[in-house]
């Protein structure tokens, strides 16, 4: 069954979360009716590839073409009129960096996986539920509410501020008629009386222009209370949920809702500024005691462009973190040397600051770090921000370019003494920039979340548990000395986010079971998720019991293993993976002999095992653990053909395969037979002769079970063995000489 399908078939409130990130950028229809293409592509490896990017664009195009063909043929008007629209927009839009396009699709089968995962969990995780709450969409709604509220103020006022302005010229006309008449003329009990006119007129305008400058002042602290209140939180949420989201969690929405208010709030501050000028004019050409023009204009003045100032500086923020191309779901995490991409926007989005921002990236500006080590920036590190970029038309910028060098340390010194590990020295890139409009200058200055920078590759997956830790634990977004005394986390946010790695980088969460073999891997005990506080060094520095190694370099070989050699079982949910020996004993002994499950190894990195249960003659149950194979024995074997090929020798019995259903009931054939290569040649003799005068082989693991065996078996790798080598052996070599070649692969794992 296609992912697409799986989507379909999800409940209603998992397709609402599905439906908010299908857009005008990469419309559903294109998802729907192209589903089986799209989801064959390697949409990840396009997004870092520019070349195959244009490639898949252009396949992509063809597609949508072939689509309209057919439904042309059907006359299905409405589909033909959306198919051209997108047609368009795939060649408008995405030609010019047909890279974007990668990334949108890829961000969204990743987040149907991850939704998917959600789906299959019985409660939401924590930190999940958290960012889902009602009360912060409640806010979202009322801060959206009260801008276009605000927006309405602002216009109703400048159509005061022109009835003020009406007012008073025909005031000023008036005015200038009885000042330009002959004294005798002044006397007239006619001028009189126009003069008690023009005196209630210029009543009339003193309160006019105390109700206007009312309601500027209405205005600014509508804004002042909306600015301090719920958009701050509204912004601190969207830049949490950024958080939450680099280290698998949710895809992050919402920015293009905060640059809305952003720029209303802008435009309306802008506007009263306006009408301030607009009534400074006014006290030009009329003055008088008691005017209130002169008294608060200054103060209101003064107010707006302090509003102004807060607005853009937060409004200059980091879209999206410093990430390597070549490692898209690890952000944040830096190899000297190689490029990087950070993407950074202003949400006041104003055509007149198209192309008239430049920003400049910096390296731990201004800071000071843990670490020893200093680093620069080459390439390209300042660029002007522009709307013609981005696909959605926001005012941002994109360095692409970018890499870290390490500055020489002096004489005497390394770069990464200290007390903190490598991957523990955290590192901020800042970007700053000015803007000048209407007669402001204002500098704004944003930095990404802390980074963690490693010179060789093998440092990668202690540095991105360095990572997950920080964004784990803390909402402050430059606090470079964390791991000088790391905080504890709390064990069921933990096992969420564990879970999170699994859905995001390999297509499939974590369920109840699987996390509760994780909690006792990590505590040694069964304990409550929700008090129970892990430290940093339990998770990534300490040695697991009795091994050589951490619990998360054991975790991180497993989602290596499963990316490269078992993927597509594992998305099957096929490979239960996280289970004791103990729990598998227990789920297996009921079951029919030939029943077997999937598991990773324990006490060898990145291996995964099979157990299956037999019967002995006098009716006693047995277990028998096969060596874990590890990702070079999968480099030359389908872990599927595996399964399918693999043959036990018991004593002087003919191979057999002992696997016959997956647990607790599948038959083998009909889980993995999708997944199996061309099917095995049967077993030949030398006399039958093959291409060239070979006898023709296929390669199968096979395994010796010894009759005796009391004594510890030593464990030692599979032989691949072809059937027609076997049968040559069988007539050549005596059983004792067969069993002393063949040694027992099983092992304590």
């Amino acid at each position: 069954m296609s992912q697409w399908s799986q989507v379909q078939q999800l409940e209603i409130k998992f397709l609402e979360q599905v439906d908010q990130f299908y857009d005008d950028n990469f419309p559903m229809e294109i998802r729907h009716l192209l589903a089986q293409w799209i989801e064959s592509q390697d949409w990840e490896a396009a997004a870092n590839n520019e070349a195959m990017a244009m490639i898949l664009l252009q396949n992509l195009i063809i597609q949508v073409d072939e689509q309209l063909d057919r439904v042309s043929q059907e006359k299905n008007l409405l589909l033909i009129h959306n198919l051209k629209r997108v047609r368009k927009l795939l060649q408008g839009k995405y030609h010019g960096n047909p890279m974007h396009i990668a990334v949108i699709i890829s961000n969204c089968l990743r987040e149907e996986r991850r939704i998917l995962a959600a789906a299959s969990m019985p409660v939401q995780g924590p930190l999940e539920k958290s960012l889902q709450s009602s009360v912060v969409s409640e806010r979202q709604r009322n801060v959206e509410h009260k801008v276009s509220a605000i927006k309405n103020s602002a216009q109703m006022t400048d159509q005061d501020v022109k009835y003020l302005e009406d007012l008073q010229e025909e005031f000023d006309f008036r005015y200038k008629t009885i000042q330009s008449l002959e004294q005798n003329d002044k006397n007239s009990a006619l001028i009189k009386q126009e003069m008690l006119a023009l005196q209630a007129m210029l009543n009339t305008l003193d309160y006019k222009r105390k109700e206007v400058l009312s309601k500027i002042g209405r205005v600014i602290h509508e804004i002042d209370v909306l600015m301090s209140n719920m958009l701050t939180e509204e912004l601190l949420d969207w830049k949490r949920r950024q958080q939450i989201a680099c280290i698998g969690g949710p895809l992050h929405g919402g920015l293009d809702q905060l640059q809305n208010c952003f720029t209303l709030l802008a435009e309306s501050l802008f506007q009263v500024r306006r009408q301030l000028e607009k009534l400074d004019e006014l006290l030009t050409r009329l003055t008088y005691d008691g005017d209130p023009i002169p008294v608060q204009r200054p103060q209101l003045l003064e107010k707006v462009n302090f509003l102004l100032y807060n607005l853009f500086r937060n409004s200059f923020v980091v879209e999206r973190q410093p990430c390597m191309p070549t490692h898209p779901q690890r952000p944040m995490v830096l190899k000297t040397l190689i490029q990087f991409t950070v993407k950074l926007r202003l949400l006041i989005k104003l055509p007149e600051l198209n192309y008239q921002i430049r920003v400049k990236a910096t390296i731990d500006k201004n800071v000071s770090t843990v670490s020893n080590r200093r680093f620069v920036l080459c390439g390209t590190h300042v660029k002007a921000m522009n709307m013609d970029e981005s696909a959605n038309g926001s005012l941002s910028v994109e360095f692409r370019h970018l890499q870290p060098k390490e500055m020489k340390t002096s004489a005497g010194s390394k770069g990464n003494e200290g007390p903190h590990m490598v991957t523990e020295e955290l590192h901020s890139i800042s970007f700053e920039t000015q803007v000048c409009l209407y007669g402001l200058t204002i500098n704004l200055e944003t930095s990404s979340l802390p980074v963690v920078m490693i010179s060789n590759v093998s440092q990668l997956p202690n540095a991105w548990a360095s990572i997950i830790w920080y964004n784990l634990s803390t909402n402050d977004p430059q606090n470079l000395s964390f791991f000088n005394n790391p905080p504890a986390a709390t064990l069921s946010q933990l096992l969420e986010v564990l879970s999170w790695q699994f859905s995001s980088y390999v297509g499939r969460g974590l369920n109840c079971e699987q996390l509760n073999m994780l909690a006792e891997k990590l505590t040694g005990q069964q304990v409550s998720y929700n008090d129970y506080q892990l430290s940093w060094a339990k998770f990534c520095k300490e040695h697991l019991p009795g091994k050589s190694f951490t619990f998360w370099v054991w975790l991180e070989a497993i989602l290596d293993l499963i990316k490269k050699h078992i993927l597509p079982l594992w998305i099957d949910g096929y490979i239960m993976g996280f289970v004791s020996k103990e729990k598998e004993r227990i789920l297996l002994k009921d079951k029919t002999p030939g029943t077997f499950l999937l598991r990773f190894s324990e006490s060898n990195l990145g291996g995964i095992t099979f157990t299956w249960v037999d019967q002995l003659e006098n009716g006693d149950v047995t277990f028998h653990s096969v060596e874990p194979y590890n990702k070079g024995r999968l480099s030359a074997l389908p872990f599927a053909d595996i399964l399918r090929d693999y043959k036990v020798i018991m004593a002087d019995n003919v191979p057999e395969n002992p696997l016959k259903y997956l647990y607790p009931d599948i038959p083998k054939d009909k889980a993995f037979g999708k997944h199996y290569s061309c099917q095995p040649s049967e077993v030949s003799k030398p006399s039958d002769g093959g291409g060239k005068g070979y006898v023709p082989s296929v390669f199968i693991p096979v395994s010796k079970i010894l009759n005796d065996s009391t004594e510890p078996h030593s464990p030692s790798d599979l032989l691949p063995m072809s059937p027609s080598v076997y049968a040559v052996l069988r007539e050549h070599l005596s059983p004792t000489a067969i069993e002393t070649a063949l040694s027992s692969p099983y092992s304590t794992d």
